[in-house]
């Protein structure tokens, strides 16, 4: 069995479908304010105002403002992870599984509201996350993606060279596009990520028969 890290399994596991509505309230909420203001400026009676409830019933929920930010991350998370399942959802098992895949992860980390406004306004916070001190963020993509694979691989003839291995490869290949878009391949486009993942990575996951 894979291994799956604690992240995983409370991105997985922890749907935000079980939350209650205020806790959903407290969460929209936050990451309004964290759009608008930033991690440095948030306050949990800010969030408190904006969600319309005491400020007693946010710490209710939440210890903190740390594991306030931290459930926020958590189901954004969560829905991009459900995004990239239902973009690969009407796509046979094999190879464009994957292209699919990794297309609709480079456009959903490229296009993402809030992780686009910490990296530009408040990057001494969120590059070490993806960066010196992005393990659990890798460890999280990479778990996540290699069960995905192991499935590609069971529901098709493709043969995958050690899923964990190429899991992590994907991830901080895409890390590194995330990071440093300018670049002489071409990946401004879907068509120009497919184009891209046919010809450079699809080659370099099929284990020799």
């Amino acid at each position: 069995m894979p291994t799956v890290t604690p992240w995983l399994a409370e991105v997985l596991d922890g749907g935000a479908d079980d939350a209650d509505p205020t806790t959903e309230r407290i969460l929209d909420a936050c990451y309004t304010e964290l759009l608008t203001y930033g991690v440095r400026r948030l306050s949990i009676e800010d969030v408190a105002r904006r969600a319309g409830i005491a400020r007693i019933t946010v710490y209710r929920r939440f210890a903190n403002k740390p594991a306030l930010v931290r459930a926020v991350i958590l189901r954004e998370g969560r829905r991009l992870l459900t995004d990239v399942d239902a973009a690969v959802a009407g796509v046979p098992a094999g190879p464009e599984q994957i292209v699919e895949g990794f297309v609709a992860v480079l456009r959903l980390v490229r296009t993402h509201p809030l992780l686009q406004r910490m990296l530009t306004t408040e990057p001494d916070l969120a590059l070490p996350f993806v960066t010196t001190h992005a393990a659990p963020v890798v460890a999280l993509a990479r778990d996540y993606l290699a069960v995905r694979l192991r499935r590609v691989a069971k529901g098709s003839h493709l043969k995958v060279r050690d899923p964990q291995e190429v899991a992590e490869l994907l991830v901080r290949l895409t890390l590194s596009f995330l990071l440093t878009p300018e670049s002489c391949i071409p990946l401004q486009s879907d068509a120009d990520a497919r184009a891209f993942v046919r010809k450079h990575v699809l080659s370099s996951l099929a284990a020799p028969a």
